[in-house]
């Protein structure tokens, strides 16, 4: 049977739960990029250059960093592969099965030094995972391979939804200079990998504990708790707090896991 999906979740790409505020937000920012790429260029055209100029320099900086990310995957991580950590190899290639990805991205164990972590990016036409060594251990070392499934499955659902593609990245550029807008299209798209997550695992949306209470702890962490609160830690410093992030608040994520009849709040 396939896993529950949000009912107000409208899939814009095969197989891809998107939350139905993300396409809306992106529009908006990459509205407020690319009229400001305009606005510095005509400056220019016109004599008028300043320090707005250096806006111009984004599209070199950003492929320069995207690069320059790939490759501290490449020299310093571990590689998963069919022969290094094979059972999460396994989780890979079928997370990118599950979410209709054409090509398996890379996938790399990167030293974590305490923090619980895990990212997807991309260079050229290459996309790649990495999971921070604190995260993987509690697949790999602690037994739970559920939550180590859904850490692969969201970071995965990145890469099909395409939040790692350049050209989005670029589009953000502008907008997540600025404050509470940018980071809104982070939220969404953080809705949207759980979504492909659970999807893919959905017996390991449990294990997002471990943003709660670290890879030691969160196993005593009662799931279902943290998500009522979402009705209950309410205010304007709250709504403040996850306003300037870019993940939704945990209250507000877990309580999207735990009823998926309706999407996770973005504000």
């Amino acid at each position: 049977m396939r896993p529950e999906l949000p009912r107000l979740c409208r899939l814009r790409r095969p197989g891809i739960p998107f939350h139905p505020l993300e396409r809306r937000l992106l529009l908006a920012c990459v509205g407020v990029t690319g009229l400001t790429f305009v606005g510095v260029a005509l400056r220019v055209m016109e004599g008028q250059a300043d320090q707005t100029i250096a806006l111009l320099a984004l599209p070199v900086l950003l492929w320069i960093t995207r690069g320059r990310l790939y490759a501290h995957q490449r020299v310093n991580g571990v590689r998963i592969s069919e022969n290094q950590f094979p059972e999460v190899h396994r989780m890979v290639v079928e997370a990118s099965a599950r979410l209709g990805l054409p090509r398996v991205p890379d996938a790399y164990v990167v030293l974590g030094n305490g923090r619980v972590n895990a990212l997807a990016s991309g260079h050229g036409l290459r996309r790649f995972v990495a999971v921070n060594s604190d995260l993987f251990e509690i697949g790999a070392v602690g037994g739970d391979s559920d939550a180590l499934r859904f850490v692969i499955g969201h970071e995965v659902g990145h890469i099909a939804a395409g939040h790692a593609s350049y050209w989005r990245q670029l589009g953000l550029s502008v907008a997540n200079l600025i404050p509470f807008v940018g980071v809104s299209v982070n939220r969404a798209q953080e809705y949207t990998a759980d979504n492909c997550a659970y999807l893919y695992c959905p017996e390991g949306r449990h294990g997002l504990r471990v943003l709660a209470a670290g890879k030691y702890l969160y196993r005593s962490v009662d799931f279902q708790a943290i998500a009522d609160r979402a009705h209950t830690e309410r205010g304007f410093f709250i709504w403040l707090v996850n306003a300037l992030s870019s993940h939704p608040v945990n209250t507000w994520r877990f309580a999207a896991l735990a009823d998926r009849s309706r999407p996770g709040r973005v504000f």
